[in-house]
């Protein structure tokens, strides 16, 4: 009888680089802003559609976080993605002991999830859906943080706490990130912003008109995507009268 050929992290890699495609790599490290002095500088790229990285990552999802953590560790972006998948999967599927390792886990390695692809992936699914039964204080630690990346994950976990109706850290959150000065942040924000929208309009509009003068553009267009064209007009121009 044949054993089962043991699924290794040598053998993720070398199904990732087989899946790569040096044309789109090329053309994935222009819009990912890898260029000297842009925020994904560095990142080299194997150019792999999402849906294939996905699929080649989770059948590796027994990888031990020891291996997580040399995936995590490389150059390669795909690798770092598919490290955050196999995690992501595993926080789902674990015990609250499991849940909690992979939490510690993910949160000591903020810097390596260093693109916004990689932090929107990863952020809701596993620190998010934390944060949904367990102190919400990180949060807000992460907004403070000097790191462009700790504060986008900071906004986007707030989203599956919308997405389950609860409001309230997400726009105190978005308060605290008005002011911030990148562009990946006021996007993030005004993403959260549209989402809690449609849970709750009308705390929406007041959440705007109070924050009208703070607001990065940016954000605002987001928040109000949902709006008609008219309402859409008259809230860029700071008027909140929509009857």
């Amino acid at each position: 009888m044949a054993t089962e050929k043991k699924l290794t992290r040598m053998g993720l890699e070398r199904e990732l680089r087989a899946a790569g495609d040096l044309k789109r790599a090329k053309q994935v490290a222009v819009y990912f802003k890898t260029g000297k002095g842009e925020y994904g500088e560095g990142d080299v790229f194997l150019g792999i559609p999402v849906p294939i990285m996905r699929r080649i990552a989770l059948r590796y999802r027994a990888l031990v976080l020891t291996d997580l953590q040399k995936l995590l560790d490389s150059k390669i972006h795909e690798y770092r993605a598919a490290a955050l998948e196999i995690l992501a999967a595993q926080y789902a599927r674990g015990d609250e002991k499991e849940r909690q390792a992979i939490v510690d886990f993910y949160l000591r390695n903020t810097s390596r999830i260093n693109n916004w692809d990689l932090v929107d992936a990863s952020a809701r699914p596993i620190l998010g859906e934390h944060v949904r039964t367990h102190s919400r204080k990180i949060l807000r630690k992460l907004a403070r943080s000097t790191s462009l990346w700790e504060r986008r994950i900071a906004i986007v976990s707030t989203m599956t706490l919308v997405w389950a109706g609860e409001l309230g850290d997400a726009m105190e959150i978005a308060e605290m990130l008005l002011d911030d000065e990148h562009d990946l942040i006021h996007k993030a924000v005004g993403w959260v912003l549209r989402e809690a929208g449609i849970e709750d309009r009308a705390r929406l509009i007041a959440f705007l008109e109070q924050n009208y003068e703070r607001m990065p553009r940016t954000a605002l267009r987001y928040a109000v995507e949902h709006f008609s064209s008219e309402q859409r007009k008259k809230i860029l121009a700071g008027s909140f009268d929509l009857a």
